[in-house]
Order: structure tokens, then C-alpha cells, then sequence
């Protein structure tokens, strides 16, 4: 559970970088694997798209116990200034969302 913690504690920040650097008209799918500090392996998988200004994106990551936590985002920019909102759910079922605002 301490893995699932940093996860939520550590995606924010990279949400609020990959707002910073959208620009145009983009789409990617990605997916990998990682082996933490204890040895267990985690898998991601998510992706995005992008037009507009505006971008939409989901994403999971499964820890080796098999619990999951998984993401939906949406973000917008204009004038120099982007907004997002992500919303994350946990192995139990539970939510959490942010928001975010970023200036260029």
C-alpha cells in the first residue's frame, strides 16, 4: 500500500509537467514495466490525445499484489495559462481528484 501512496503522491507533478509542455495537435499510448525498491514489479499502461489546446488522458498502474490504480484526466490551455482535473481511483474502489493550474 506505501506504493500506491507515492503513486498518488507523485502523479500530480507529473500531470502538472505534461500540461506544461502540450502543444498542439498530439496522441500517444504507452506502456511499460519497473521493478521497485523491494523487488516487486509494476506495469503502466495509459495515453493521450491532444488538439486544440485541449488534451484527454487514462492510464493504470497494477503493483504485484495485482491491486490497480487507475486515471482519467483532461486539461486545456490558453493564453499562457493551462487547467486540468485528474480523478484517480484505488484498488477499493475510492477517488480522489485534482486540479491543477499551470502558467506558462
Amino acid at each position: 500500500m506505501q506504493m500506491i501512496a507515492k503513486l498518488f503522491a507523485l502523479a500530480p507533478a507529473a500531470f502538472a509537467l505534461s500540461l506544461a509542455v502540450s502543444t498542439g495537435a498530439e496522441a500517444f499510448q504507452r506502456s511499460g514495466t519497473w521493478t521497485g525498491p523491494a523487488g516487486g514489479v509494476y506495469t503502466s499502461q495509459g495515453s493521450r490525445s491532444c488538439a486544440n489546446g485541449s488534451c484527454s488522458s487514462t492510464g493504470s498502474v497494477t503493483g504485484p499484489a495485482g491491486n490497480t490504480v487507475s486515471r482519467t484526466g483532461s486539461s486545456s490551455c490558453a493564453g499562457g495559462v493551462c487547467t486540468g482535473q485528474a480523478t484517480y481511483t484505488g484498488p477499493a474502489g475510492r477517488t480522489t481528484t485534482h486540479t491543477y493550474r499551470v502558467t506558462r
